[in-house]
């Protein structure tokens, strides 16, 4: 068994989700999820197919959202994860409840905007996710400056009036 890291490619501020589904039908259930939840949403998805053909399924509204899924979800590689792009200005915030209410979908690893690595593991012929790393580890704990900033960014974004 070997360990392996795959560095998520794409760009600065666009933000993805990675998970774990069981079934090919998870394709189209993100695709009806996304679109009525948030009208308008542009992303890409890639599920990769765990048996049969063992293709990279994939779906989107946006073409540069797909080709980021596609490719990302090829060098992962891992069995029945899928990885979601999301258009700029579309964040995981807005969709990730109803993500986690698909009945398919076993596990999210992360939802982040943030510089992402995956590593993985092949046995067998087969490739599994064992844990992502998400951005920096922490470098202090936050002062009142800090508090300030994070209250008003957030305010900023429209998520806090």
């Amino acid at each position: 068994m070997e360990l392996a890291s795959v560095k998520i490619e794409k760009p600065d501020d666009i933000n993805f989700i990675l998970g774990q589904s069981h079934f090919i039908k998870t394709v189209e259930d993100i695709h009806e999820t996304l679109v009525s939840s948030v009208p308008g949403i542009k992303f890409g998805l890639a599920f990769c197919e765990a048996s049969s053909l063992c293709l990279v399924r994939w779906t989107g509204t946006d073409p540069e959202m797909i080709a980021l899924a596609q490719k990302n979800a090829m060098a992962i590689g891992a069995g029945h994860s899928f990885i979601l792009f999301l258009g700029e200005g579309f964040y995981p915030i807005n969709i990730l409840n109803q993500l986690k209410m698909i009945p398919e979908i076993c596990h999210i690893f992360c939802a982040t905007a943030n510089p992402t690595s995956v590593i993985v593991t092949e046995v067998d012929g087969g490739r599994a996710i064992l844990g992502v790393v998400d951005g920096q580890k922490p470098k202090a704990i936050e002062e009142e400056k800090d508090i300030a900033w994070r209250k008003d960014f957030l305010r900023t974004l429209g998520y806090k009036a």
